[in-house]
């Protein structure tokens, strides 16, 4: 019970800067940005967290039920913001594919240059 109220409370705290501050990113991503910083403070993952994570993780398909919800009602939106929309989603791939394979590029020079 602990483990779940830490990622809820880092969720609710990530939610409550966004909208204290009005910053530009979602609370939840700030939320988990915060429990990584907590992580590494801690320096270790706890078993009951580990187990949390699993459940939630073996669990995820369901989470994403009512965001499918959502975008049925919303369908007329949708349509009317169909080609940002699309923008968004290709321009986001391909910065995610070129940031990706740069950041392999960049790794795989370092490990080269620490092996003997």
């Amino acid at each position: 019970l602990g483990s779940f109220t830490l990622i809820l409370a880092c969720q609710l705290v990530g939610e409550t800067l966004v909208a204290l501050f009005g910053l530009p990113l979602p609370g939840s991503v700030l939320g988990l940005l915060l429990l990584f910083l907590v992580l590494l403070a801690r320096r270790r993952i706890g078993r009951s967290l580990e187990r949390v994570s699993r459940g939630i993780l073996a669990n995820l398909g369901l989470l994403f039920v009512p965001v499918a919800v959502g975008m049925m009602t919303q369908v007329e939106a949708l349509t009317a913001e169909a080609v940002p929309i699309a923008a968004a989603v290709l321009i986001g791939t391909v910065v995610t594919m070129l940031v990706t394979g740069w950041t392999m590029q960049v790794l795989d020079r370092r490990s080269r240059k620490e092996q003997p």
